[in-house]
């Protein structure tokens, strides 16, 4: 992936495990590495929270127009602890209509109740994925996530812990499904089968399939291999198994373009 089409946004820190996918978290993980485990357990804004409108000397955004924004990969956008800061951070991303807005949750089932009052049928810059680590959370969040007024939507197959079957809720609203592994030295075996199973179900609905990452321990033939955090991405891609995935690792479904730096905000527009 070209590191020029994304940016990311860490509005705040630190969140609370409520399913089996959370079990060996990396945030906790990376924090304990520092020294800092209990910063994982304690929601606190960060100093990067007003990021998306602060501006270099010269005028511009330090988010350029047309990125692709990674957006609280260090907590879960929807965590109720952030409850009192959310308003500001989608007035935030309503202003920066010019980039696309990206977040994964685990609480799918809490959208409604954080949603802006100007959401509509949701922001045409937001895309919202929803992660499904197993059976049971995947048939207890999609059900939900597919109800919910949401532009533009994907299904986080991760860490995958088991052979799941989303078929039942796969159709045109879904723009793409990405499946991984577990990293870290814990983690559960991912096994190979399981990310063949859902590409064949995507294939089967024309949705886009990316295997993003093959986690730390993975399965193959009935051989476990354990694979070191900077190969597990590069391995994943070696497989050659990603389906409808284009330039920068971007679905064939979506429509919106990334842009140079030069264009100006007004001049972009977001059509998935």
């Amino acid at each position: 992936m070209s590191d020029s089409v994304y940016a990311s946004w860490n509005p705040w820190h630190g969140c609370t495990r409520i399913s089996p996918g959370c079990k060996y978290c990396y945030v906790y993980r990376q924090d304990e590495k520092f020294g800092i485990g209990d910063a994982s357990r304690q929601c606190r804004k960060n100093a990067s929270f007003h990021l998306p409108i602060e501006k270099k000397r010269n005028g511009s955004y330090k988010i350029p127009s047309g990125k692709i924004v990674f957006t609280c990969f260090t907590s879960d956008f929807l965590l109720e602890d952030a409850d009192p800061w959310r308003l500001e951070c989608w007035k935030m991303i309503r202003s920066r209509s010019d980039c696309l807005f990206y977040f994964f949750t685990k609480r799918i089932d809490r959208l409604e109740k954080c949603l802006p009052p100007d959401w509509g049928d949701g922001y045409e810059n937001v895309m919202i994925g929803c992660t499904v680590e197993n059976q049971d959370r995947a048939d207890f969040r999609l059900p939900i996530f597919r109800e919910l007024p949401i532009c533009h939507r994907s299904i986080i197959a991760a860490p995958l812990l088991e052979q799941i079957d989303i078929s039942p809720y796969l159709d045109s609203s879904i723009e793409e499904v990405s499946a991984s592994g577990e990293s870290g030295l814990e983690a559960r075996p991912c096994h190979y089968e399981w990310i063949l199973d859902l590409r064949r179900q995507c294939v089967e609905k024309e949705i886009p399939f990316c295997f993003h990452q093959t986690g730390a321990r993975f399965m193959k033939d009935g051989k476990l291999y354990r694979i070191p955090r900077r190969f597990q991405i590069s391995q994943a891609a070696k497989a050659g198994i990603d389906y409808r995935i284009g330039k920068n690792g971007i679905p064939e479904t979506a429509g919106f373009p990334i842009v140079s730096m030069e264009e100006e905000p007004e001049q972009v527009q977001f059509s998935l």
